[in-house]
């Protein structure tokens, strides 16, 4: 096991965002987290990376309990998270960029090493923009960066939310298909996607969240096979 969380409770304010969410993503796996806006999906990730703080449950990475801990930590522990908003710095170069993802301090992990060369390969658009500021890129090409720029931390696991967000189809194949191949290079992924289809089709399990609380688990077969399920937490 990769990844642990268990009964995990997260509060903004006042607010009960988490009420006892628990989900597991093996090494290697893509799990994806889905559900309709709103239902704190994107607070399990934040909780995971330590962006948000939990107030109960726990946080497992390697049989290390990391709940909690500041994001650079969790960094080192072998995470590594692609945020929805992208956060590219748009006055560096594309090669800034991804300089900028390299983990300093001691890391646990000693797999699959990430560099600027095997980002270029698996990225080969970025590649022709090596020198273009983060600003000039397009949408895609920045989601791209997001994603080249965390897996030169090294992560073991990444973090990734709503990839496709407000890209055009040919684009969202695109990143898809990377993600398919950072799959395969030996990085796992805990997957927030609005588009159900992309999610599906990646995923090795899936996670259906209602309000706060996650409602189905279970195989991509499993979830397909039930109807009820899909009504209740993902049909408009």
């Amino acid at each position: 096991m990769l990844l642990a969380i268990e009964d995990l409770h997260t509060y903004y304010g006042t607010s009960h965002v988490l009420q006892g969410i628990s989900l597991t993503v093996d090494r290697g796996e893509i799990v994806a987290l889905l559900g309709r806006n709103g239902m704190g999906k994107s607070t399990t990730l934040k909780s995971t990376m330590g962006l948000v703080k939990p107030k109960r449950g726990s946080v497992v990475l390697n049989g290390r309990d990391i709940t909690g801990v500041p994001p650079y930590k969790a960094a080192r522990a072998g995470i590594g998270y692609v945020p929805e908003d992208r956060r590219i710095f748009p006055e560096l170069s594309v090669l800034d960029n991804l300089s900028l993802g390299v983990k300093g301090g001691k890391t646990t992990s000693t797999k699959q090493k990430w560099t600027v060369d095997q980002i270029f390969h698996y990225f080969p658009k970025l590649k022709e923009r090596t020198g273009s500021k983060g600003k000039f890129l397009s949408g895609g090409e920045q989601q791209m960066l997001t994603i080249g720029r965390s897996l030169m931390g090294n992560p073991e696991l990444l973090l990734v939310d709503e990839p496709t967000e407000g890209l055009a189809p040919l684009m969202v194949k695109e990143v898809r298909d990377m993600l398919e191949e950072i799959q395969k290079a030996g990085v796992a992924i805990l997957l927030v996607e609005h588009n159900i289809k992309v999610a599906l089709s990646l995923a090795d399990r899936v996670y259906l969240m209602g309000k706060a609380h996650v409602g189905f688990s279970g195989s991509v077969e499993e979830l397909k096979a039930n109807p009820q399920a899909r009504e209740k937490y993902l049909e408009v």
